[in-house]
C-alpha cells in the first residue's frame, strides 16, 4: 500500500507513486477509501449547470468558446432575466437536481455593480427553492464574496485549470495567483470551494498532479473537485487537441479520491466522448457527482435520460 498509515498523500512526491502504481492496485485503494467515506452504493449527486450570461468575456483562456478574442460562433448575450433563471431552477429541482450552478462569462464582479446586484437577487430566489446554490462569476473581492455568502450561495466554483507551471500557456490575461486570491476570498467568506481542472490542454501528467498538490494544500479542503476533459472548441487556440486517454482520466480521479477522500469528485465536461463503460469506471474510481442536462454552458452533455439509465444500471440512482 502506497498510502501510509491512513494519511492521504498531499505533496507531488507522495501523489506521484500513488498515481503511477499498477491501475488495478490504484483502483482497489481508491474504492476502499471511497467506501469508507461515502458507502458502497452512495448515489451520484446530480447538479444542473446554467449559463446565465453567455459570451463576450474579455479573458483569453485558450480553451473557452466564450472569449471575445476568438471567432467561435458564440455570441455575446445579456444577463438572463430573473424569472427565466428561476424557471430553469424549478425545472432542475423537479428533475432531481440537488444543486443548481450558475455561470457568467465575466472577468469578475465587484460589489455595487448593477450586474452583481442582479445576480444576488437571483441567488436569493433560487435559494428559496431549497437547493444548494453554486455560482462561478470570475474574480471576486472579499466584500463581493461576503455578499454572495449572505445571499445564500453554498459553493463558489473557480477552477485552477492546470498546474502553476503550465497555466501561463493557457491564459495570459490573469495569473494563477489571481485564481488563488479569489479562492482565498471565497474561503474567508465561509463559502465552500468547488475547484478542479481541465485535462487535455497539452499538459503533462505531472502537471495534473501538481494541480492536485495545490488543491490538497487548501485549508479547508475543497468541497468538490470537478474534473473536466477538454472539449476542443472551433476557433480557440486548443481546437486541435486530442481527447485525453481514458485511463489517465481514471487514474487522476482515483488519485483525487485518495488524496481528498471527503470531496465530491465531479465527472464534468467531456462525458459525451466517454462510453458508458468508461463512465462506470470513473464512478468506481471515486467520481460521485455529475452535471446533468443536455448543455454545459456552451458545450453539449449527455441526454438526461441516458444518464438516468446509466446510473440505474449501476445501482447509483
Amino acid at each position: 500500500m502506497l498510502v501510509r498509515n491512513g494519511t492521504p498523500p498531499k505533496t507531488f512526491a507522495d501523489l506521484s507513486p500513488v498515481y503511477r502504481q499498477p491501475l488495478f492496485s490504484l483502483l482497489e485503494q481508491a474504492r476502499k477509501i471511497h467506501r469508507e467515506h461515502w458507502g458502497e452504493n452512495e448515489g451520484v449527486q446530480l447538479c444542473r449547470l446554467l449559463s446565465i450570461k453567455t459570451g463576450g468575456c474579455s479573458e483569453d483562456c485558450g480553451y473557452c468558446a466564450q472569449s471575445s478574442r476568438y471567432s467561435t460562433g458564440v455570441k455575446a448575450e445579456r444577463l438572463m432575466e430573473r424569472e427565466d433563471v428561476l424557471a430553469q431552477a424549478r425545472e432542475a429541482k423537479a428533475a432531481g437536481a440537488g444543486r443548481f450552478c450558475m455561470g457568467a462569462a465575466w472577468k469578475g464582479v465587484r460589489e455595487g455593480e448593477a450586474k452583481f446586484e442582479s445576480v444576488l437577487n437571483i441567488v436569493r430566489d433560487v435559494k428559496q427553492l431549497g437547493m444548494e446554490v453554486c455560482v462561478t462569476l470570475g474574480q471576486l473581492t472579499d466584500e463581493a464574496a461576503r455578499q454572495l455568502k449572505d445571499a445564500g450561495v453554498t459553493a463558489y466554483n473557480h477552477n485552477l485549470d492546470t498546474s502553476p507551471e503550465h497555466y501561463p500557456n493557457i491564459v495570459s490575461t490573469h495569473s494563477f495567483e489571481d485564481r488563488l486570491r479569489t479562492i482565498r476570498s471565497v474561503q474567508k467568506a465561509g463559502m465552500s470551494v468547488c475547484c478542479g481542472g481541465i485535462l487535455g490542454m497539452g499538459e503533462t501528467e505531472d502537471d495534473r498532479l501538481k494541480m492536485l498538490e495545490v488543491l490538497c494544500g487548501f485549508d479547508p479542503s475543497p468541497e468538490s473537485v470537478p474534473i473536466n476533459c477538454l472539449m476542443p472548441q472551433e476557433g480557440t487556440p486548443l481546437a486541435d487537441q486530442k481527447m485525453v486517454d481514458v485511463f489517465e482520466l481514471v487514474r487522476l480521479i482515483a488519485t483525487t479520491r485518495i488524496a481528498l477522500p471527503r470531496a465530491r469528485v465531479r465527472l464534468s465536461a467531456g462525458r459525451t466522448a466517454l462510453s458508458r463503460e468508461a463512465q462506470a469506471l470513473c464512478f468506481f474510481a471515486g467520481a460521485n457527482s455529475i452535471f446533468f442536462g443536455d448543455r454545459l454552458l456552451t458545450a453539449p452533455n449527455p441526454e438526461e435520460s441516458d444518464d438516468r439509465a446509466l446510473l440505474r444500471s449501476l445501482g447509483l440512482a
